[in-house]
């Protein structure tokens, strides 16, 4: 076996068993950095399995703006949405040099035919997925930015209390404005005020979470 060949297999071995059944009806494909994988709007009919790396599910309108809707990281899967037989309903660009196990329209089916336990996985993240796109549709509709931008700072971390800073790193003014729906300018504007106020410290690609987050400003 070669060096290669253990490392794929490593990989491989990382896997949830469930998803590792279905990655391995895939084809291994690698992706530089900032590569578009899945464009909204297409027709498609492969699932990406991702093995290695980081990517980003977003839409962006005319004009530029970009909303993200998740971020995907090894050892999960993406673009399964074709399933009802409509188009790409986002986009997925890598935001790391990724590698993923591309399985084909017959291989998903097929695997979805004969393995019970794989199908109601995906139904189990279908519905998750669907719960995720109904609180940030709610939030979009019933919070204020600078609420929507607390809880991005404060989402899977926690407030910060009377223990040691939270750092959040390679997260930039840009990255949290995609996420809950504004503009760059003003996520900056409240961050700024959040580190004149000494709630938080901004650096490069980072920012740190010094004490827990005003409710309102």
């Amino acid at each position: 076996m070669t060096t290669s060949d253990a490392a794929h297999d490593r990989l491989f071995s990382s896997l949830s068993p469930t998803v590792r059944a279905f990655a391995s009806r895939g084809v291994p494909r690698s992706y530089p950095r900032n590569t578009v994988i899945v464009h909204e709007g297409e027709m498609g009919d492969t699932t990406f399995v991702l093995l290695q790396g980081c990517v980003k599910v977003y839409s962006t309108d005319v004009d530029g703006r970009e909303i993200t809707y998740d971020i995907v990281h090894a050892g999960d899967y993406f673009a399964e949405m074709w399933l009802d037989g409509g188009p790409r309903s986002a986009s997925v660009i890598t935001l790391e040099p990724c590698l993923c196990a591309v399985v084909s329209r017959a291989e998903m089916i097929q695997h979805l035919e004969q393995s019970p336990e794989f199908t109601r996985h995906l139904l189990a993240r279908m519905i998750g997925r669907v719960r995720a796109a109904t609180a940030k549709a709610r939030q979009l509709a019933l919070n204020n930015v600078y609420e929507r931008v607390v809880s991005v700072l404060e989402g899977g971390h926690g407030p910060a209390g009377s223990g040691a800073p939270i750092v959040l790193s390679a997260l930039t003014h840009q990255a949290i404005a995609s996420r809950v729906g504004s503009s760059r300018e003003m996520v900056s504007r409240i961050l700024k005020e959040l580190e004149r106020g000494g709630y938080v410290e901004l650096g490069l690609r980072r920012i740190v979470l010094k004490r827990k987050l005003p409710a309102r400003w």
